[in-house]
């Protein structure tokens, strides 16, 4: 009978490293004075984002309907201008999702073995956090806005869905926000943690967030 030996899985730790006569092996990398770092070649970690963004897409998908349905079967919804800042606030996200990939670059370039990209790194990682709060901080001020309009959440049908989607929009933000002070802290470390794997996750969900942004705008300009 054939028995299959299956390779053990690949982990992380600090020490130094043995020297390899092939000159290095996909998916791992070391330096002088740093931690070993291996990238975490198992699928479970972006299986798991994908699955969470189906189910945040089919979340949005079935609010959509419901706001289409509830504007067609009935003569109460009233229809206002958006907050100007919301444009600013696209604008923003979008230079986010920019600097997050070339933060992207650098740390996989210095995880890898290129020390130089350490700083330009972490600079690029702590703008995209920066940007993430700004967004934030536009969203909240879009609601300040609409309150002062006399526009509330209870106010009518339309301004209910305005703020279903933007409030929910922003916490998923918000956990994304999460992810890159994760990130961040894992990086700063003297022996980084961090791992390209990790960084990847975290990119694949920032950016669906940035387009799921962009789809809600167009959606709130066309019906509200």
């Amino acid at each position: 009978m054939a028995t299959t030996v299956h390779e053990p899985p690949k982990v992380t730790r600090d020490g130094p490293r043995p020297p390899s006569s092939s000159g290095g092996g996909r998916g791992s990398s070391s330096s002088p004075g740093s931690s070993l770092r291996v990238e975490d070649s198992s699928p479970a970690s972006r299986t798991g984002v994908w699955v969470g963004l189906a189910a945040i897409t089919m979340t949005f998908a079935a609010f959509t309907s419901a706001m289409i349905i509830r504007q067609g079967s009935s003569y109460d919804w009233q229809h206002f201008t958006l907050p100007p800042v919301l444009y600013f606030d696209t604008a923003v996200l979008l230079a986010s999702s920019v600097t997050l990939e070339l933060a992207r670059k650098r740390v996989g370039a210095f995880l890898h073995g290129s020390q130089t990209q350490r700083s330009s790194g972490s600079t690029f990682l702590w703008l995209t956090l920066v940007l993430g709060l700004v967004f934030v901080g536009g969203q909240y001020a879009a609601w300040l806005q609409l309150r002062s309009e006399g526009l509330y959440l209870a106010t009518n049908p339309s301004s209910s869905f305005f703020y279903l989607f933007t409030a929910l929009h922003a916490l998923h933000i918000l956990g994304g926000l999460a992810g890159l002070t994760l990130v961040l802290w894992r990086f700063s470390k003297p022996r980084p943690t961090l791992q390209v794997s990790t960084l990847s996750t975290v990119s694949y969900y920032w950016h669906f967030m940035d387009v799921l942004w962009v789809y809600l705008l167009l959606l709130l300009w066309a019906r509200i």
